[in-house]
């Protein structure tokens, strides 16, 4: 038989009762269960009216107490708190349910897309007691419905006042998160080298460009071979951006051996920025140019040999329309370095995560 005492105890809007002498109230917050190897979640929900027959099974939850608020106006039960910070941090692209499970709210990607974080807002948002976020890293490409981060107030009961504090935070700096859409979608292809245009090996970087373009909803329009020969790769390049093209993709030519002409023959197409290098291996001889807001992309050799290179890291990020730089590349320093691990994760696993 469970037995325990009667007694009450008065704490911030908070009554303190035996588990005895809660039968006939409704619950504060969810309790809950946790079956090791088997199930963790809300055993009794918010709001439940507690009857005889339930007192022994709390009691075997190890609730010996359970409490019947009466909160005043400057306090937030915390279901009702973390849809306040739910609210507060989604930005486009991003929802949530109504709903809290043991206090918390999941957040989702609305659509497929760019998960983008804004790290110092999350950092500085995390910082304030009583309330926490954690999420996924920056930059991940997102699926519809993938949960990319979770919040809650941490007490059952937060001050009115830390609340207002960490949503105006979260709106002032926001969005903290948000989902960018892909939306550069036609892509042209130049294969460089002599060896591919002579016809003495065969291609197969158009296989790897297309696999890894149609994985994000975008299309490769043309593909064009060429051999070593700046003045042609100008040409072709002139072609591409003249027609229906949101990225150029090249391929070949990116290493230091003399022959290697292809970020010559950009250069003479006329570009606006071209960088050379990247702090990423499988990667570091990547190029990046831009003729206006157009990308050019040249991939390095590695990407034949290797499933994941520098090329995975900045695709989806091109393909969401940004803009990258000298500094973006120099980024990736930290996360670059691929660990050739004998089964692909990727992307779940360090590589690429820069913490930016």
């Amino acid at each position: 038989m469970c037995r325990t005492h009667h007694t009450r105890q008065y704490n911030g809007g908070m009554t303190k009762i035996n588990v005895e002498a809660a039968v006939g109230t409704r619950l504060a917050h969810d309790i809950t269960e946790i079956r090791p190897g088997e199930f963790k979640g809300p055993s009794f929900r918010r709001g439940h009216k507690v009857r005889e027959q339930d007192v022994c099974r709390l009691m075997r939850l190890g609730k010996r107490h359970l409490y019947i608020l009466d909160l005043n106006a400057d306090q937030v039960h915390e279901d009702d708190a973390v849809v306040e910070l739910a609210a507060a941090l989604a930005g486009p692209g991003v929802t949530f349910g109504r709903e809290p499970s043991e206090g918390k709210l999941q957040l989702q990607a609305a659509y497929t897309g760019l998960l983008k974080i804004n790290v110092p807002a999350l950092v500085d948002f995390n910082l304030i007691p009583d309330v926490m976020c954690a999420a996924l890293h920056n930059n991940l490409p997102v699926s519809r419905g993938q949960i990319v981060a979770g919040t809650r107030a941490i007490p059952l009961v937060i001050e009115r006042q830390v609340l207002d504090r960490a949503v105006a935070l979260a709106t002032a700096q926001g969005p903290v998160f948000s989902v960018k859409a892909y939306h550069r979608k036609n892509v042209r292809l130049a294969i460089t080298g002599n060896e591919v245009y002579d016809g003495l090996i065969e291609d197969r970087f158009e296989a790897v460009v297309r696999e890894k373009l149609a994985a994000f909803g975008a299309s490769l329009q043309e593909t064009v071979i060429l051999p070593d020969d700046p003045e042609r790769i100008a040409d072709t390049i002139g072609r591409f951006a003249a027609a229906d093209t949101d990225m150029i993709i090249t391929t070949g030519g990116m290493s230091v051996d003399p022959d290697d002409v292809t970020r010559h023959g950009i250069r003479m197409a006329g570009v606006d920025a071209l960088y050379y290098g990247a702090a990423v291996l499988p990667g570091a001889m990547f190029q990046l140019a831009y003729r206006g807001e157009m990308p050019i992309v040249g991939i390095p050799a590695c990407a034949l040999y290797h499933q994941t290179t520098v090329f995975d890291l900045v695709l989806p990020r091109l393909l969401a329309g940004e803009i990258l730089d000298e500094r973006d590349l120099a980024r990736f320093a930290v996360g670059g370095l691929c660990l050739n691990c004998p089964v692909c994760r990727y992307p779940a696993c360090p590589m690429g995560k820069t913490g930016w």
